[in-house]
């Protein structure tokens, strides 16, 4: 081994160890109780995505749950079937927040024209939801491959359909944020993937009220170098979420640096809430244990 590799590896193995030390000062005070919140601290503001993290748990106290690890929010996917009075009550006196939902997924697509009014009517009634919930942001998803249909066309429907209701997200004053997913290994025949098309999407669109979800998760396996391309999509970054790879587990536990990956979000200025859409690999408490020292740099 070279001389110089021998110095990267005594450096990488140098900034681990302080980022393990910071993470004990800065959790040294609740050592003593099991009980205390182990994201209370954390420089980056985490939304749990309750839908991964709390299996055969019922719903509210999935939120009670996110609230006793410290997580200042919490996510979720449709609306559609949940307590939304209760939450919305729940939420207050825990004085948690509802980063964002799902106001449309994937079926049926606004890929094709002829879904167009249903789209409309879907993002109406989750603007009145999100009211309720006092949220600022949902999710909208393109749709599956249309047979007959190009991907540049069915981006063009995209595109049209994003058009027809960002007057109605700008008078709401609700940003939709637009994900792009992975077909490498969760959504074969999905006709949005990376952040170009996104990116090259909401630019179209052209409202401050559409922008895109940035999964870094699913960006890692469609176009890797995250860092890089957040610099270069960041005017249409409206939320981000994360989940390590491979896996879709907590931080610490696949390929991505994410202290390296956060840093870049807030140097770039993003204060907002980053939903952690994973699935704990052993405990929820240990994954927020990790996830807490992903947020050192």
């Amino acid at each position: 081994m070279t001389a110089p590799l021998l110095r990267r590896r005594e450096l990488l193995t140098a900034a681990s160890a302080a980022g393990l030390a910071l993470v004990a000062r800065r959790t040294g005070a609740q050592a003593s109780d099991a009980s205390a919140p182990p994201l209370a601290g954390c420089k980056t503001k985490f939304a749990a995505n309750v839908e991964m993290w709390w299996g055969g748990v019922p719903f509210l106290d999935k939120i009670r749950k996110a609230k006793e690890l410290g997580f200042p929010a919490v996510e979720f996917w449709p609306h559609q079937g949940k307590p939304i009075d209760e939450l919305s009550a729940l939420s207050r006196d825990l004085q948690i927040e509802i980063a964002q939902f799902t106001a449309w997924g994937f079926v049926p697509g606004m890929n094709e024209i002829k879904n167009h009014d249903a789209f409309e009517a879907a993002i109406r009634e989750s603007c009145a939801v999100a009211r309720k919930l006092r949220c600022r942001k949902m999710t909208v998803v393109a749709g599956n491959d249309v047979a007959g249909l190009s991907r540049e066309e069915m981006h063009r429907n995209v595109i049209a359909a994003l058009k027809r209701v960002k007057p109605i997200a700008e008078a709401e004053g609700v940003m939709l944020i637009l994900e792009p997913m992975n077909i490498r290994v969760d959504h074969k025949g999905h006709c949005l993937y990376g952040s170009t098309d996104a990116v090259r999407i909401c630019r179209e669109v052209g409202s401050p009220m559409v922008k895109i979800n940035w999964d870094l998760y699913h960006m890692q396996i469609s176009e890797g170098d995250l860092c890089g391309h957040l610099r270069e999509g960041f005017d249409q970054l409206g939320y981000a979420q994360l989940a390590d790879h491979p896996g879709r587990h907590e931080p610490g536990t696949g390929e991505i640096c994410y202290s390296r990956v956060l840093r870049q979000l807030a140097e770039l200025g993003y204060r907002d809430f980053v939903g952690v859409e994973c699935s704990p690999s052993e405990t929820e408490r240990k994954a927020a244990t990790r996830l807490a020292a992903a947020d050192v740099w």
